[in-house]
């Protein structure tokens, strides 16, 4: 196989826009839960503590929150057709991509210092490219005429 090929079939996989999610942002992940033949859309509000290969198929961020006393940490695909959306509510300054040491801290320790940042702006996608689309199909009809 050509890595051209195996590079194309890995775009198609791809979301055409996915919010640009950070280290140290708390999100809120609003996940399709299949639940016998109902579908239902569950949110995770957390802290992102890791994010890995943003700019692939496969990019995945890691949200961390406390429940009931007990730390729970999800691993999201960003590109899976699972996750609806990724909506970032807080921004925070952050040194490192991984933020492991969260885990040790309860309390006031494990806060972080907020950031000023334009929400909406953040969380507008960019509309999917249609006119790309519409000239690809006219260009093969005006071909198929000649």
């Amino acid at each position: 196989m050509s890595f051209a090929l195996i590079q194309k079939v890995n775009d198609e996989q791809k979301k055409h826009a996915v919010v640009d999610v950070r280290s140290g942002d708390t999100v809120r992940v609003h996940q399709k839960i299949k639940e016998g033949n109902k579908e239902r859309v569950q949110v995770f509000e957390g802290v992102v503590i890791r994010t890995d290969n943003k700019k692939q198929h496969t990019a995945r961020i890691t949200v961390r929150k406390v429940a009931s006393g007990v730390g729970v940490e999800k691993s999201f695909l960003l590109h899976s057709p699972l996750v609806e959306k990724v909506e970032i509510t807080r921004r925070a300054k952050v040194r490192r991509n991984y933020l492991s040491f969260l885990r040790g801290r309860s309390g006031k320790s494990a806060r972080l210092k907020a950031v000023n940042f334009d929400r909406v702006a953040v969380n507008t996608l960019p509309e999917k490219p249609v006119e790309k689309a519409a000239e690809a199909s006219e260009e093969p009809a005006e071909e198929a005429a000649k």
